[in-house]
């Protein structure tokens, strides 16, 4: 008798804890014996490319992985069942609905069910296919950590602890030359990564999308740190952030099949924006960038992962589909997917972590 098959794709930008995911289905999966999993590589576009590029994932190919960052069936923001790119003979770019074309191949292959691990736009994407009558089961990846339907994601502890140490090393640096050091956090319209290091390192002022910025209370709240030209200071910016009568710092992509406007780099417009506003202090930029998204997952996502990788399959086993595995009070759970991408978790402006960062003196430039 065949066995049963399972495809699991890595959607979006990599995270860490991706791999720990991956692993937990397959060692879960090996309790089955009419169990296997496939990988598709860069998320659908390995079952949708000619030819295609699958992998059967086994105890071999997931051993040891838990601890690496990335995922070893890589990933794409680009493309997907519903919006496949294809030129045309005049070189121009066209969307493409490939779905029924999946739907084919998969039956094909045997394959039965999908289990989708990415972030709000992945998960859409798993709706529209479980809308088509896809069998499929979400996992919440994203640094971000804004999915309101979760707690949190895993990646999300190892990006804060990332930008943490590199927070701290930019302290003494400070010091030692009397600057305002100016640190970008990723953050598109969530600022949790940016208000943790905040917290965490002991910023004098954060800025996240969430709450818009006043440039002359910041320049103020920074002038505060100095006497006689000597002094130091800390800013935490999402890239997300915007001032009260601005919108936010980016540009449309280039990049074929990529639909977000890139974001990096308001450090630098911030930056002069200080230096208009009539700020003297020297001012040095550190974007971390992908730094955030890199390198080993820290304990917390890898079990947080692994848990979410166990109730994945089993959903699966169970024919849970049309459901996203969700971490809530601490307790592994599910939601429709149509309840996990209603709404996005951005921080409340009156929730108590703010004001806590309040109260040990932190400005939001508000």
């Amino acid at each position: 008798m065949a066995k049963k098959k399972v495809l699991v794709a890595t959607g979006g930008g990599d995270c860490p804890g991706l791999n720990a995911v991956i692993r937990a289905i397959v060692k879960r999966a090996n309790q089955e014996p009419d169990w296997e999993v496939v990988g598709s590589i860069e998320a659908y576009n390995g079952i949708l490319k000619d030819p295609m590029e699958l992998v059967t994932l086994d105890s071999k190919a997931v051993a040891g992985i838990h601890v690496k960052g990335g995922t070893i069936i890589k990933t794409t923001n680009k493309g997907g069942p519903f919006n496949w790119s294809v030129q045309s003979p005049d070189g121009t770019w066209q969307s493409e609905d490939r779905s029924a074309d999946m739907m084919e191949r998969m039956n094909r292959l045997g394959i039965d069910s999908i289990i989708s691990i990415g972030g709000d736009g992945s998960q859409r994407i798993s709706l529209a296919l479980h809308e088509k009558g896809f069998k499929i089961v979400g996992v919440p990846k994203t640094i971000d950590n804004d999915l309101a339907s979760t707690d949190y994601t895993f990646g999300f502890q190892t990006a804060v602890q990332v930008a943490t140490e590199s927070f701290d090393r930019l302290v003494t640096t400070a010091e030692s030359h009397s600057r305002v050091m100016i640190m970008e956090v990723m953050g598109r319209d969530a600022g949790w990564i940016a208000l943790h290091t905040a917290i965490a390192g002991g910023a004098e002022v954060c800025l996240i999308p969430e709450i818009p910025y006043d440039i002359e209370k910041v320049v103020a709240r920074l002038n505060s740190r100095f006497t006689n030209g000597r002094g130091f200071a800390h800013v935490i910016i999402a890239e997300g952030a915007k001032p009260k009568d601005g919108g936010i710092f980016g540009k449309k992509s280039a990049e074929v099949g990529y639909e977000n406007v890139r974001l990096g780099g308001i450090a630098f417009k911030f930056s002069a924006e200080l230096k208009a506003a009539g700020l003297q202090a020297d001012i040095r930029e550190t974007v971390l960038g992908h730094t955030q998204r890199g390198g080993t997952p820290i304990a917390y996502d890898r079990i947080l992962a692994t848990q979410f990788g166990v109730k994945a399959f089993e959903m699966v086993l169970a024919n849970d589909f049309g459901k996203m595995v969700t971490y809530k009070n601490n307790d592994i759970q599910s939601v429709s997917l149509k309840e996990a991408v209603e709404k996005y978790s951005t921080v409340n402006p009156d929730a108590f972590i703010v004001r806590a960062a309040r109260g040990v003196g932190i400005s939001f430039g508000d």
